[in-house]
């Protein structure tokens, strides 16, 4: 099934995520919101190479350059909202960091999981025609 591929691929890139994030923002103290904003985007990145590689067939509807600025367009998007959720969670219900980093990454990966399965990645009726899919 595609969402547990997307939870094995996520759970890689959420690893990078959280192991930058802990280096610089709580071990090397730089300001969380400029440390979670990179490590996001590194780990979208892996994502989308582990995504094309082992859950989506990539160039089924776009090519591979509308794919990543389709990728990097919603996950600017759950940037925002993890910006967001760090912040209130951290700085206005003094969450924890890390666990307020945890938070905020469960909230995005629906987000992101949905738009790239039923946008992005999305297979044409042709193509699903003799298969039998299970997502």
């Amino acid at each position: 099934m595609k969402i547990i591929k997307y939870f094995i691929v996520g759970s890689i890139s959420a690893l990078t995520d959280f192991s930058l994030f802990y280096i610089f923002a709580k071990i090397l103290k730089y300001n969380y919101m400029v440390v979670a904003f990179i490590s996001y985007a590194i780990a979208t990145y892996i994502n989308y190479i582990l995504s094309t590689k082992f859950v989506f067939q990539s160039g089924t509807k776009y090519s591979k350059k509308v794919e990543i600025s389709l990728i990097y367009l919603i996950s600017g998007v759950a940037i925002g909202i993890n910006q967001i959720s760090l912040y209130l969670l951290i700085d206005v219900l003094f969450v924890e960091m890390l666990i307020s980093k945890v938070i905020a990454t469960a909230i995005t990966f629906f987000w992101n999981y949905f738009l790239r399965k039923n946008f992005i990645f999305k297979e044409s009726i042709n193509k699903k025609k003799g298969k039998n899919i299970i997502d």
